[in-house]
């Protein structure tokens, strides 16, 4: 289903052909993102992904790079996190090799113009306040925050105010020649296309990336000795809420029970706390529960969005659930309607190239091995009751209870809702 070749200067080649489409998609990801940074440089990531779309020596304005992918209808973005940075164009298939040059000449060829890096600064200053004034996105960072403070996994990808105000010039060149390096590089393509061609312009356009070794992060680590609460006061119609727990890093054999049990219970309309929340009671509009997974730590938690005076009953209701199928478990017949549920969405969300090459990009580029599509479902096969009823056990537990809430509540209110993280 997938080749993958690795050049002789360390650059990972993976290529994906598919049968039904007509599409390509070349997809470059590169193993940095906001855990590599430190409390000076922190959103630096996250900077130099906007400025790879400012100029190239080929290309030298933000209109001429949009211009060139425009005129093949690509579909195009980048994107960061706290383990990697992506860049990606999705075109006709026999547009292809137009893409594959292009991307290349944006990450090997861009200038950094010191007034495009100025005038980038305030727009992503901008993006900050965004994310902020938008708590249901914020709401996760807030965990996040809870849960490793003052550390690269607990700052927000974005950087500060401050940060981002400071980043220099030449700090964001050295830090280009520190992590974007072919050692570091995964470029995954996918969809209508012929593995010897697409490795020839694989080699003809991205082989002059350099084969330095590159900045490794700093592991997290785990501490946690009772339940935490974070509030951060804003004034707003609907608070929210992440209620959840320390769990695993991508790497635990454990991942893919986690993933069935967030489903269970709150990972579509028939889950158990759609059911409870929204569907009896009408406390929300929103409430789903995930694993959020990286490759050195991992938490499950349940999102919700609610009126403030509800806060307690719905945080409530969703440890009672946390505490239910810890002691009891799933029923055969549930477990087997998620086991469905999460295949179905996988085979339909593999259909696209894009969607393909990030699945095989993002595997690589964090664990450095590939399961397929049927690998992973036949591990989803079996996870059994029991697993899910052991998980359950091992990560809802009191000590392990962090409740992140942004709405118009005020720091007293930590305390008082402290006292209700209990299981």
């Amino acid at each position: 289903m997938h080749q993958k070749t690795i050049l002789k200067n360390g650059l990972r080649v993976i290529i994906a052909p598919m049968a039904g489409t007509k599409t390509a998609t070349v997809l470059v990801m590169v193993g940095t993102g906001g855990k590599y940074e430190t409390r000076e440089t922190s959103g630096i990531s996250h900077f130099l992904e906007h400025l790879f779309f400012k100029g190239t020596k080929k290309r030298q304005t933000t209109s001429k790079i949009a211009e060139s992918l425009e005129i093949l209808g690509a579909d195009y973005d980048a994107f960061t996190s706290k383990e990697y940075t992506g860049f990606y164009a999705k075109t006709a298939n026999f547009n292809f090799d137009k893409s594959a040059e292009i991307i290349s000449d944006i990450l090997i060829n861009s200038l950094f113009f010191k007034e495009e890096i100025e005038r980038e600064r305030g727009v992503i200053l901008e993006e900050i306040k965004m994310i902020k004034d938008d708590p249901p996105r914020y709401i996760g960072d807030l965990f996040e925050i809870l849960l490793y403070g003052d550390t690269p996994a607990g700052w927000d990808f974005g950087g500060t105010p401050e940060t981002v105000g400071s980043i220099a010039r030449e700090q964001i060149l050295k830090y280009f020649k520190s992590q974007y390096v072919s050692k570091n590089i995964v470029i995954s393509v996918a969809g209508a296309v012929n593995e010897t061609d697409v490795l020839r312009e694989v080699k003809k356009y991205f082989g002059d990336f350099n084969g330095r070794d590159f900045k490794r992060k700093d592991p997290v680590k785990e501490k946690q000795e009772k339940p935490q609460v974070l509030l951060y006061n804003k004034k707003t119609d609907q608070t929210h809420i992440s209620l959840g727990v320390r769990a695993y890093s991508m790497a635990h054999a454990d991942r893919h029970v986690l993933a069935l049990l967030g489903i269970i219970l709150g990972g579509g309309m028939s889950s158990r706390l759609f059911t409870s929340v929204r569907g009896d009671l009408g406390l929300a509009y929103y409430i789903y529960s995930s694993s959020d997974l990286y490759t050195d730590c991992g938490y499950f938690t349940t999102q919700a969005g609610i009126d403030a005076k509800n806060v307690e009953k719905t945080v409530g209701i969703i440890l009672s659930e946390y505490k239910k199928i810890a002691e009891k478990g799933p029923a055969a017949a549930e477990l087997q309607k998620v086991k469905d549920y999460i295949k179905g969405r996988m085979i339909m969300s593999l259909e696209s190239s894009s969607a393909m090459a990030s699945f095989f990009a993002g595997q690589e580029i964090l664990e450095g091995k590939i399961l397929t599509p049927e690998e992973k479902m036949a591990k989803i096969d079996a996870v059994s009751v029991d697993d899910i009823q052991r998980v359950a056990k091992d990560i809802f537990k009191n000590e392990k209870l962090n409740l992140a809430v942004v709405g118009p509540l005020k720091k007293k209110d930590e305390e008082r809702l402290g006292k209700i993280l209990r299981l």
